[in-house]
This record gives C-alpha cells, structure tokens and sequence, in this order.
C-alpha cells in the first residue's frame, strides 16, 4: 500500500488538515493545540501569507512569507529569529484556516492581520535576541 503524502491528500481533496507540531510559529499556533487547513496555491503567494513547504531533507515546514522576491520567497516562523529563502517549487499549499480554540480563523481576520503586521515589525528584536542566544552557547561551550 502506498503511504498518502500531503501532496496527495491536497490533490485528492483540494485541502489537506493538520495539527500543528513544534514551536516556530508560537503564539499563533501552538504545539498539538491549533489545526490549519491547507489548500492548493493558485498563482504566487504574498507577503504574510502562510505557505506549507517541504525542504530538499523532506521536511515540511509552515512559517510565513515576509518577502516575495523574483525567484524565492523569505520565509520565517513567528517565533524565529532568522530567515530562509523558499524557491516558489517548494511551496505545496497554503494556509486558509486556522482552527484555534474551536474558532475559525481566517487571512483577513482584522485580529490575525494585526497580529501578523505587529509580529512581522518585532522581527529584529526575535532576531537580536537569537543572536545574543548564540552568543552565549559559543562562550559556554569554550
């Protein structure tokens, strides 16, 4: 028998559901808490949108898009303090729900999209703050 991917299920289905695992996306999503609904992408995606994507390792990965370059999207979860280049290839669907505490939440909810542009403008202290962490590791571990 062979094993469904989420390429799959969104194929199959036209969306794909999943409850979130880990951190990076904190406060929003929590982890085993908040489920997202997944659906195809139709056309390019635009900054705050909230892409499913799979690394080349086979990791699929959630963060949100905080630039649209020509060839790439930059990519970042809430909770990081660093970012990643996405080739538009990699990018498998694209978050259209969020269910949070039995709510529905929506891209064009005026609550997410304040939380999304507030989040988005604290990026540079998430990233101080990683580097101040690392810093710490590197004199710890002389």
């Amino acid at each position: 028998m062979e094993k469904t991917t989420i390429e799959n299920a969104i194929k199959e289905n036209g969306f794909y559901l999943s409850t979130i695992v880990g951190d990076s996306m904190m406060p929003l999503l929590r982890n085993r808490r908040d489920t997202v609904k997944i659906i195809p992408v139709s056309g390019r995606l635009k900054k705050y949108d909230l892409p499913l994507y799979k690394r080349p390792d086979g990791k699929y990965v959630l963060h949100r898009i905080v630039k649209v370059k020509k060839d790439h999207y930059v990519i970042s979860g809430d909770n990081r303090g660093w970012r990643e280049k996405v080739p538009f290839d990699w990018i498998i669907g694209v978050t259209d729900l969020i269910y949070r505490d039995q709510k529905e939440i929506t891209a064009d909810n005026r609550e997410y999209v304040a939380y999304v542009k507030k989040t988005c403008r604290k990026y540079w202290i998430r990233r101080v703050k990683h580097i101040i962490k690392k810093c710490k590791l590197c004199i710890k571990n002389r």
